[in-house]
């Protein structure tokens, strides 16, 4: 019960907190804010969803975010750029902003379906992952910070 709490409190906090995992390269700075903030509303959402029993996994918003770089450094196949496009529709609308009509994609086959939730599994993993070591991190720093107090704290009782 404990330990249930604690991932839902976690995850709940991961939602704020958590890095948008994109495309390493030189473009990351320059995803736009929409869709930042939509990355933060999906991810609200998909924890309480979680939190109904349904399986976390990375949003539409973060898997946008983690594809514009790497739309902005090549071109890429018909079937990622159709992803892409999908991507943006949904995101775009849930943020209130229609998508150009001769670039709307509103649907994807079964093996583009398929792609798609295999990067946002992995988006979702990643994103565990980073959180884990940081929490990891903070909690032994702790330690070492506790240690040294109270090494400092006590007294010297040989003097050598």
């Amino acid at each position: 019960m404990v330990k249930t709490m604690e991932k839902g409190i976690s995850d709940l906090a991961g939602v704020f907190t958590d890095p948008i995992i994109a495309w390493p390269g030189g473009w990351m700075d320059t995803i736009p804010e929409k869709v930042k903030q939509q990355v933060t509303i999906e991810r609200l959402v998909m924890c309480m969803r979680a939190n109904r029993g349904e399986e976390p996994t990375g949003t539409d918003a973060e898997a946008l975010a983690y594809m514009y770089p790497r739309v902005m450094e090549a071109s890429m196949d018909r079937d990622w750029v159709d992803i892409y496009l999908y991507l943006g529709t949904k995101v775009m609308a849930g943020a209130g902003t229609a998508m150009p009509e001769d670039i709307r994609v509103e649907s994807l086959n079964d093996e583009q379906m398929r792609d798609l939730n295999h990067l946002k599994a992995w988006i979702y993993q990643q994103r565990i992952k980073v959180r884990l070591e940081r929490d990891r991190t903070e909690r032994r720093q702790k330690r070492e910070e506790e240690a040294a107090r109270k090494e400092a704290a006590q007294p010297a009782l040989f003097d050598f």
